[in-house]
């Protein structure tokens, strides 16, 4: 790509900018990068490209910083830090794409692990909580659940699926205690119906399985198959076919990223020339159609 960046970090109207790209953020990711952005402030410029306005007026693309500037509109801020760019739609929309693929996500045990590592650097309980905008209660609960190697309760913490006492009870207590626990947070409303269910499902895995997700399984007992291990097989099936679809999907963008590239490689007649001399001249079907235009010829 010919893409081509200004270094220059420059405020720009929230007002004058439009998503090039746009794609859905649930309702809590969304209210985690606002809070995070109040408390901490904004880590990294947006990235936008000047578009054509009307009658002469100043608009802008965003390439990359949907959450972002979302974030600054919600918050109410006029301005945001951009760093601008110039290039094709094609380009700019492959920017974006490619951005989005690179994302890495972090598992939540490597997040937590990170206050971890802030631990260990020597800084205090307070000191964590204030640069994570984490409560101190929280950091220290976290570290305890760390310190015994419980990544399996550490991961039900982090997507909100068991509370953060809870998970220190069932780590810490017996069988009574941790009953006594499941049933004050029913009282508090903070497990019912699911939730509930789910944190007893995490318990009896955690009693058969070990604390790390991929721990050693128990060999089969010989039980008769009960209706709770066919749901939870079913369950496991549907997640199974969740991610594959969603490979897919990961998968396809890079297929059309491929042929976005190929194609500005075969406006190159030497590249061609090449290609045909070394006999590597075809193409699978898809890329082929994505190269071509109608009426085309290779």
């Amino acid at each position: 790509m010919t893409i081509r960046y200004d270094p220059t970090i420059r405020y720009i109207p929230v007002t004058q900018i439009e998503v090039l790209n746009p794609r859905e953020r649930g309702r809590k990711k969304f209210m985690q990068i606002a809070l995070n952005i109040a408390h901490l402030g904004l880590k990294k410029p947006v990235t936008v490209a000047l578009m054509e306005g009307r009658n002469g007026e100043v608009r802008y693309w965003l390439v990359c910083g949907q959450g972002r500037l979302e974030a600054y509109l919600f918050l109410g801020q006029t301005e945001i830090p951009a760093i601008q760019v110039w290039g094709t739609m094609e380009e700019l929309h492959l920017m974006s794409l490619i951005e989005n693929l690179a994302r890495r996500q972090h598992s939540a045990v490597e997040l937590i692990r990170e206050i971890r590592r802030m631990k260990e650097a020597g800084y205090s309980h307070a000191e964590i909580a204030r640069k994570t905008d984490l409560d101190v209660t929280y950091i220290r609960g976290i570290l305890q659940l760390l310190a015994r190697g419980e990544d399996r309760l550490l991961q039900a913490v982090e997507k909100g699926q068991l509370p953060l006492s809870v998970a220190i009870t069932i780590a810490t207590s017996d069988d009574r205690a941790v009953q006594r626990a499941l049933q004050d947070a029913y009282e508090r409303n903070d497990l019912r119906g699911r939730a509930l269910t789910r944190a007893r499902r995490l318990i009896e895995t955690r009693r058969a399985r070990g604390k790390k997700p991929r721990g050693n399984q128990r060999k089969p007992n010989g039980k008769p198959v009960s209706t709770e291990s066919l749901l939870k097989t079913f369950q496991q099936e549907t997640m199974r076919q969740k991610m594959i679809v969603q490979k897919a999907k990961i998968n396809e963008t890079r297929l059309l990223f491929a042929g976005a590239a190929l194609k500005q490689l075969f406006k190159d007649d030497h590249f061609v020339t090449l290609l045909r001399a070394e006999g590597l001249d075809s193409l699978p079907q898809f890329l082929a159609a994505q190269i071509y235009d109608h009426g085309d010829t290779p």
